[in-house]
């Protein structure tokens, strides 16, 4: 083969080889502390867990080699000038990582003391996922699955009025003396 039919066989090799990996996080020659030359593929959009004896590199693998090259990654899409006041972030002794986007990270020890802390709550990022939520989502009904709809003030009062499921128990006005009485909407 030629140089260039040589080039373009690697070329289309590392193409399918991307297309096949691609969803996975991969990493190549991890050395950070307890790793010794480490080579995983992770599959990108689930919860992955770390488990092993104490020393074995878990924390090595994830804080030290993924968080941290995510985070310097992510800090060198910042312009020069806000990366100055950021400091430098060191490239963790790894060869070779493909397919990792930001990422978040949380603390091993207890950030809050409240045992209803999830990661949402100790990354601030819950409020801003409750109006997008809010703003975008469509609800629908949990016991027919329709879509639900939005009423005006005359479509509620309508329905009120002429549904047999809904009575009426609300305090009238009434001065100083306080009386019950139900009302009939029909």
């Amino acid at each position: 083969m030629t140089n260039k039919a040589t080039e373009a066989k690697l070329d289309e090799d590392s193409y399918i080889e991307s297309k096949i990996e691609e969803g996975t996080i991969q990493v190549y020659g991890a050395r950070e502390h307890n790793l010794a030359n480490f080579d995983v593929t992770l599959p990108r959009n689930n919860l992955i867990v770390f488990t092993g004896l104490s020393g074995s590199g878990k924390s090595s693998l994830a804080f030290d080699t993924l968080y941290a090259e995510g985070q310097r990654r992510y800090m060198e899409t910042f312009a020069a000038y806000a990366r100055q006041f950021i400091g430098h972030l060191t490239r963790p002794d790894v060869d070779k990582i493909d397919g990792l986007s930001p990422v978040i990270s949380i603390e091993q020890k207890t950030v809050s003391k409240n045992p209803r802390s999830t990661v949402g709550t100790i990354t601030e990022i819950y409020d801003f996922l409750r109006l997008l939520y809010a703003r975008t989502a469509e609800a629908y009904s949990y016991e027919t699955g329709k879509k639900m709809v939005r009423f005006t003030d005359d479509q509620m009062a309508t329905i009120v009025k002429y549904s047999s499921r809904i009575s009426n128990w609300a305090l009238p006005k009434c001065g100083s003396m306080a009386r019950f009485r139900k009302l009939n909407l029909a």
